[in-house]
C-alpha cells in the first residue's frame, strides 16, 4: 500500500512538471524570419508578411528580411507584394528559432476575351470601378470601431550633396559619409490606436525614438497615416495645398481613365488590376493602378504615385502610395500595413526616404467607455522616448537593415557623448555665440547647459526707431525664462526707452508664470511707463512705423504715454473653454507731436496731428485736446469656447490642434468708477465667430470672422477705452490675417457705439494657377475676399479684393465703398509683418 501511495505521489509529480513544460513552451515564443526574394533572387522590399485568418502581420525591411514571434503551432503564413502572386507556406514552430526563405513569382495578370471580342473594343474596368464606387460609401463606414496596435517608420537618406556645401561642413552636421551619403532621419513609433466613426480617434504613444533632423513632411504619430483611399480625397500635408481625388472617389469618373490591365485568382479571388489614368494632364490625380476583388467590389491593394511635374508637389519630385488590405473578421478588410516612398532633390541634395505603418491586433466592433474620445487623440507615455534598444529589438515588428543599426548606434553613442561636461561646454559656447547679422533680425538667445534657463535680446531692428512723438529712441529689451522639471515656468521681459526729442525715459516689466501646462494655467504681471498705441489691438510695429514715417513721411501710429499696473490669469475650466481674466491700473497722458525730421527735404509732404480725429489740414504741431490726463481702473473676462476641442498631451504640456468648428469668444469690459481715483465709467460686452480654415475639397478653403459688441453704458469712455478695428493705411498691410481691413484707416471709425464687422476670405489653393503651365511652376495661390463694417458713423462700409499669395507673402487689388460711393481703390503687399 505503501509502496502504491509513493507511486501515486511521484505519477502527480510527474503530471505536474509535464503540465508545466508544456505550459511554458506554449507560453514561449520564437523567431520565424527569413528573406523575401523574386525569381532572380533580388530582395523584395516591404512584402507583407502575416498569419492567414488573424490579424497579426510584419513587413519586410528593405533588403527583404522578415521575423516573426510565434508561440509553438503550425501556421499558414501568407507573403505578399504588389506585383507578385501571393504564396502561402504552411510552417509549424516547435521549440526553437525557424528560418524560412521565400521566393515570390511575378504576377501574370491575363487579359480575357469578352463576348468574343478583344479586350481593346470593349474595357471591362469601367463596369467594374462603377460598382466599385457605389461600394464606396458602405465600406468607408462598414466598421463603427476598432482598436490596434501600429508601428511606424520612417527613413530619410541623402543620395548625393552639393561638393560646395560639403566643404563647409554639412556632412558633420547631417553625419554623411564623405561623399555626402547617409541616413539624414530615422524614427519608429508604437502605440494603442483607438477609433470610432465619426472620426474619433485616440492614441497613446508606447514608445518613440528618433534620429536626426526632420524631413520635408512627416507622418510621426498613427492618426497621420489614417489615409483611407474609399475617402473622396487623399492629403499629403506638407507636400500640397490641396487634396487628391482618389481613384475610387464618388466623382471619380470626371478625373480618371480606367483600363484593365488583367486578372488572377489568389486564395480562390478574382483580383483585378486595372491602371489608373488622369483625364488631363495636370489633373489633381494619380497614376499607377488599383486591385480590385471581384464580387466584393472592394480595394484588395493599391500602388498610386503624385509627381512634381503633375501633381505640383512641394519639396519632393515624387511621392509613392502603397496599400496592402487583409481580411480581419467576417469578411471585413482593413490595411496591413501602408506604404509612402518620396524622392527629391531640394538645392542640390538628392534624397529618397519612406514612411511605413504596420497595423496589428485589430479587435473590430470595440466597445468604448462613453467619455473615452476626449478630444485627445494623442497621449505620449513619459517613457516613450526613453525605451532602451532591448526593448526595441524585443517590440519592433520589422528587422533594422544594417546601415540603419549603424546609424542607431552613431546618434546614440553622439547623444552618449552629450552628456560629458566638455561636449557640453563646447556645444554651449558654440550656441551662445553672438553674431552680427542674426542679432539685427532675429535677435540674439542664449541658453544654459540644459535648455532650462535662457535669455533673449530682441533684434536691433526693434532697438533703434523713430516717430513724430519721440524722435529718434532706443528701446532696450530682453527676455529671461525659466523651465522647472514639473514643466511650470516663468518669464520676464523688462524694457528700457527712451525718446531723444521728448526726452521721456520710460521702464516696465512684464511677467508671466504658468504653473498648469496640461490646462493653459497662467499667471501674469505686468507694471511701469510706456509709451502706447490708442489703438489697443495695433496698427504698426516700431520698426515699420519708422520706415513709413522716415521713407514715406507717414506718421501713422499714434502714442499715449501710460503708467500702469496689471494682474491676470487664464485657465482651461473645460477641455475648449478657455476662461480669462485681468484688472488693470493705468495712469493716461495725452502725447503731442514734437520731431519733423524729413530725409528726403525737397518733399513738400507733412506729417499728421498726433491726434488721430484731428481734421487732415490739421498742422502738424496741432495741440487739440483728445482726451484730459485720466485714470483708469479696468476689469476684463473673456471665455473662448473651441468646439470639439483637439489635444496632444505631451510629458512638455498640452498641444491643441485647430478645430473644425467655429470658435466663439465671449468678452466683457468694464471701467471701475471710483475705485483709486479711477475717472472711467463703461460696460463693453463683444461677441465674436470665427474659422480660420474650412476645406472646399479641390477648390482650397475658406475662413471668416465676425464681431458685433455694444456699450452698455457709457457713462465716461475715452479714446483708447473705445473699441477699434484692425485697419490699414499705406501700400504695405497685412491681410493674411482674416480679421483685418484693407482699406479702413486706424482710428477714424474706433467707436463706443454698437457696431458689426464682418470677414470672409477664400483660398483656392492653386486651383485655378494650375491650369496655366507657366503659373503653376509658382505655385501661387489665389485669394478673395470682403470686409464689412457697421457702426454709427459709417453704417455701410464694405471692401472686395483678389489677390495672390505664396506663403507669408502676397498682393493683392481691392476697391471699398462707403455706402454706394467708391472710397479708396488699390494695390495691397504683404510680407507677413505689420
Amino acid at each position: 500500500m505503501a509502496l502504491l501511495n509513493t507511486m501515486k505521489k511521484y505519477l502527480l509529480l510527474t503530471l505536474i512538471t509535464l503540465t508545466i513544460f508544456c505550459f511554458k513552451a506554449t507560453a514561449q515564443q520564437f523567431v520565424l524570419s527569413g528573406q523575401v526574394t523574386d525569381q532572380k533572387g533580388a530582395p523584395v522590399s516591404f512584402a507583407s508578411v502575416y498569419i492567414k485568418n488573424s490579424t497579426y502581420g510584419s513587413t519586410a525591411n528593405e533588403d527583404g528580411n522578415y521575423f516573426f514571434k510565434l508561440k509553438p503551432g503550425t501556421y499558414d503564413i501568407i507573403y505578399r507584394f504588389v506585383g507578385y502572386k501571393e504564396k502561402i507556406e504552411k510552417i509549424t514552430i516547435t521549440n526553437h528559432n525557424e528560418e524560412r526563405n521565400v521566393q515570390l513569382e511575378s504576377d501574370l495578370f491575363v487579359l480575357q476575351l469578352v463576348k468574343g471580342k478583344k479586350i481593346e473594343m470593349y474595357d471591362p474596368a469601367i463596369d467594374i470601378m462603377h460598382q466599385v464606387i457605389n461600394k464606396r460609401e458602405y465600406y468607408l463606414n462598414e466598421v463603427k470601431s476598432y482598436s490596434s496596435v501600429e508601428y511606424i517608420k520612417g527613413v530619410k537618406l541623402i543620395l548625393s550633396s552639393p561638393k560646395t556645401l560639403l566643404a563647409k561642413g554639412i556632412a558633420k552636421i547631417l553625419k554623411l559619409d564623405t561623399n555626402g551619403r547617409g541616413i539624414a532621419y530615422q524614427s519608429e513609433s508604437l502605440s494603442d490606436f483607438s477609433f470610432e466613426q465619426s472620426n474619433k480617434v485616440k492614441e497613446v504613444f508606447i514608445a518613440s525614438k528618433v534620429a536626426g533632423l526632420n524631413p520635408p513632411f512627416g507622418y510621426n504619430k498613427a492618426s497621420d497615416l489614417q489615409v483611407n483611399f474609399y475617402k473622396n480625397l487623399f492629403t499629403v500635408d506638407g507636400l500640397s495645398s490641396h487634396g487628391f481625388v482618389s481613384p475610387v472617389a464618388s466623382n471619380a469618373f470626371n478625373y480618371y481613365n480606367y483600363k484593365l490591365l488583367g486578372t488572377i485568382i489568389q486564395d480562390g479571388k478574382k483580383i483585378d488590376k486595372i491602371q489608373v489614368i488622369p483625364r488631363h494632364v495636370k489633373a489633381l490625380a494619380f497614376t499607377g493602378c488599383v486591385y480590385i476583388m471581384e464580387g466584393d467590389w472592394r480595394i484588395y491593394s493599391v500602388d498610386l504615385m503624385l509627381t512634381k511635374k503633375e501633381n505640383n508637389l512641394n519639396s519632393v519630385d515624387t511621392l509613392k502610395v502603397s496599400q496592402q488590405y487583409i481580411p480581419v473578421k467576417d469578411n471585413i478588410w482593413e490595411p496591413l500595413s501602408f506604404q509612402y516612398n518620396y524622392k527629391g532633390d531640394v538645392e542640390g541634395f538628392k534624397f529618397s526616404g519612406y514612411y511605413l505603418g504596420i497595423i496589428n491586433n485589430y479587435k473590430i466592433d470595440t466597445t468604448f467607455q462613453k467619455d473615452y474620445f476626449t478630444g485627445e487623440i494623442l497621449h505620449v507615455d513619459t517613457e516613450a522616448n526613453k525605451r532602451s534598444p532591448a526593448y526595441w529589438a524585443n517590440s519592433r515588428p520589422v528587422p533594422l537593415t544594417l546601415t540603419e543599426t549603424r546609424n542607431y548606434n552613431t546618434k546614440d553613442s553622439i547623444a552618449g557623448l552629450k552628456e560629458y561636461g566638455y561636449y557640453l561646454d563646447s556645444i554651449h559656447h558654440a550656441q551662445n555665440k553672438l553674431k552680427l547679422f542674426p542679432y539685427l533680425v532675429h535677435g540674439y538667445l542664449a541658453t544654459n547647459k540644459t535648455g532650462s534657463d535662457s535669455l533673449f535680446v530682441y533684434p536691433l531692428l526693434q532697438t533703434v526707431y523713430y516717430n513724430t512723438v519721440e524722435g529718434y529712441g532706443i528701446y532696450l529689451k530682453a527676455r529671461y525664462s525659466k523651465t522647472y522639471e514639473d514643466n511650470s515656468s516663468y518669464s520676464i521681459t523688462p524694457a528700457l526707452r527712451y525718446g531723444f526729442a521728448n526726452k521721456l525715459f520710460s521702464a516696465n516689466v512684464h511677467s508671466v508664470y504658468t504653473y498648469d501646462q496640461e490646462h493653459a494655467g497662467k499667471f501674469f504681471v505686468n507694471f511701469g511707463t510706456d509709451l502706447l498705441d490708442l489703438s489697443n489691438i495695433g496698427t504698426r510695429s516700431l520698426y515699420f512705423n519708422t520706415l513709413s514715417t522716415l521713407l514715406s513721411e507717414q506718421n501713422f501710429v499714434k502714442y499715449y504715454r501710460s503708467q500702469f499696473g496689471d494682474i491676470g490669469f487664464q485657465r482651461e475650466i473645460a477641455n475648449g473653454i478657455l476662461w480669462s481674466a485681468n484688472l488693470s491700473y493705468a495712469n493716461r497722458t495725452q502725447l503731442y507731436n514734437i520731431s519733423y525730421n524729413h530725409i528726403f527735404t525737397y518733399s513738400d509732404k507733412q506729417y499728421t496731428s498726433n491726434n488721430p480725429l484731428a481734421a487732415p489740414a490739421t498742422p502738424t504741431d496741432d495741440r487739440s485736446i483728445l482726451f484730459p490726463e485720466n485714470k483708469a481702473l479696468t476689469f476684463n473676462t473673456s471665455f473662448r469656447f473651441i468646439f470639439d476641442q483637439q489635444y496632444i498631451t505631451r510629458p512638455t504640456g498640452k498641444v491643441y490642434l485647430p478645430s473644425n468648428y467655429p470658435v466663439i469668444t465671449v468678452d466683457y469690459r468694464k471701467g471701475v468708477n471710483g475705485a483709486l481715483g479711477s475717472d472711467v465709467d463703461y460696460d463693453f460686452v463683444s461677441l465674436e465667430i470665427e474659422q480660420d480654415h474650412i476645406p472646399m475639397g479641390l477648390l482650397g478653403h475658406s475662413a471668416f470672422k465676425i464681431k458685433f459688441g455694444d456699450f452698455l453704458n457709457r457713462n465716461t469712455v475715452y479714446f483708447m477705452d473705445y473699441n477699434h478695428f484692425l485697419g490699414n493705411q499705406g501700400t504695405t498691410s497685412d491681410p493674411t490675417y482674416v480679421g483685418s481691413f484693407h482699406f479702413l484707416p486706424f482710428y477714424t471709425y474706433s467707436t463706443d457705439d454698437p457696431f458689426f464687422e464682418a470677414h470672409y476670405q477664400h483660398n483656392f489653393a492653386g486651383a485655378i494657377f494650375d491650369n496655366i503651365p507657366f503659373l503653376k511652376k509658382l505655385k501661387l495661390e489665389e485669394i478673395v475676399g470682403a470686409n464689412y463694417l457697421s457702426e454709427k458713423r459709417n453704417p455701410n462700409y464694405s471692401e472686395f479684393y483678389f489677390g495672390i499669395k505664396r506663403l507669408i507673402y502676397g498682393a493683392d487689388y481691392g476697391v471699398s465703398y462707403m455706402g454706394n460711393k467708391k472710397y479708396i481703390q488699390g494695390f495691397r503687399i504683404f510680407i507677413g509683418l505689420k
